[in-house]
């Protein structure tokens, strides 16, 4: 191959590898709801999520309580529950604890458990939530833009969020795909997600 064909080559390649850069970097986040439930009221005190793992489904069912959600994700079986920080021991293994989580005030609350994924650069719209948004990354590195401050998480680490109706833009900025876990605590009588916009 000549050196003009090579240059060319070289080129196309180059060229290749931008455009798919600038695809990744305007990919959408893969946004998957796992659980939910609707309750009447909430835990009293300070509210915190209790992140667990289970061999089954039936034995994190067993574990479950009034504001716990089972869901599988990344080969594993996981519970959430929230709380006020006293859960007792459990079958499970504890991995990790979020809060204290922004408290609401509604006639029915909706618990969510969202799966959120993508390629570096993959971004959500901005948008805001009728309650508290919590974040646990299994792998990758995320950022959440408020109109005050972007908050990174990385991978083990968790987040408990802000509070109600606040506009944030949350995306996979790492150098790795972005796997997280997402908890809410809304109020169900509200659209879940509102657009919203950041300075």
């Amino acid at each position: 191959m000549s050196k003009s064909s090579l240059s060319r080559f070289a080129i196309a390649v180059a060229a290749c590898c931008c455009l798919q850069a600038i695809a990744a970097a305007h990919e959408p986040l893969s946004i998957k709801p796992l659980a939910e439930k609707k309750v009447t009221e909430l835990p009293t005190g300070p509210l915190t999520w209790t992140i667990e793992t289970f061999d089954s489904v039936a034995s994190a069912g067993a574990a479950a309580g009034p504001w716990s959600l089972t869901v599988q994700s990344a080969g594993k079986v996981w519970l959430f529950s929230l709380g006020n920080g006293d859960r007792p021991p459990s079958a499970g293994t504890k991995v990790a604890e979020v809060g204290p989580i922004p408290r609401i005030s509604a006639k029915t609350y909706l618990l969510r458990i969202n799966d959120a994924s993508g390629p570096p650069g993959s971004v959500t719209p901005i948008h805001s939530h009728p309650g508290s948004e919590a974040f646990f990354v299994l792998s990758g590195e995320q950022s959440i833009r408020s109109s005050t401050k972007v908050l990174k998480v990385t991978e083990g680490h968790t987040e408990p969020g802000q509070g109600a109706e606040n506009a944030m833009e949350v995306s996979s900025s790492g150098t790795t795909d972005l796997h997280a876990l997402v908890m809410f605590v809304v109020d169900a009588d509200k659209p879940f997600s509102s657009p919203a916009k950041l300075p």
